[in-house]
């Protein structure tokens, strides 16, 4: 019997993800660059590493470079995509100024459901297909939005 794998928590889907931005942005990844990037302490770090650890998804040696595997890599890239999908829409579509947008987005990427992320999705790609219309009705679309 195969026993059935529990979901990542949010935290440890920020922890992932954030080993995933840095490792795209910097040849390597350590635990203080973590601890930096989400603003938390390096002992906290470190207990979500063993975590991620435990489910093949990192591989670190103590005091070494962090290290996504195949799977913790496939996961983290599925979460960044999420996260980006979200964020360009609350930015580009919506007009939440970016602070708000990547606030919100790594609040929203938690939740959403397959179902609305694709549907955000084919909705970008409409719009970046720039449809009969565009951009005036989303211009009309603002300036609606923005009546209160």
């Amino acid at each position: 019997m195969v026993a059935a794998v529990t979901p990542l928590s949010h935290s440890l889907e920020d922890y992932i993800e954030a080993i995933y931005i840095i490792g795209l942005r910097k040849n390597v990844v350590r635990v203080k660059d973590v601890a930096h990037f989400l603003d938390v302490k390096m002992p906290s770090v470190v207990d979500a590493i063993s975590k991620l650890s435990e489910r093949e998804l990192v591989s670190h040696e103590k005091y070494g470079y962090l290290n996504l595997t195949k799977k913790g890599f496939d996961t983290a890239k599925k979460i960044y995509r999420k996260h980006e999908e979200v964020y360009g829409f609350l930015y580009n579509f919506l007009g939440m100024d970016k602070e708000t947008a990547e606030k919100d987005a790594c609040e929203i990427e938690h939740y959403i459901s397959k179902s609305t992320l694709d549907k955000i999705i084919r909705l970008m790609r409409f719009i970046d297909s720039k449809p009969e219309g565009y951009p005036e009705w989303l211009k009309r679309f603002r300036n609606f939005e923005s009546v209160k």
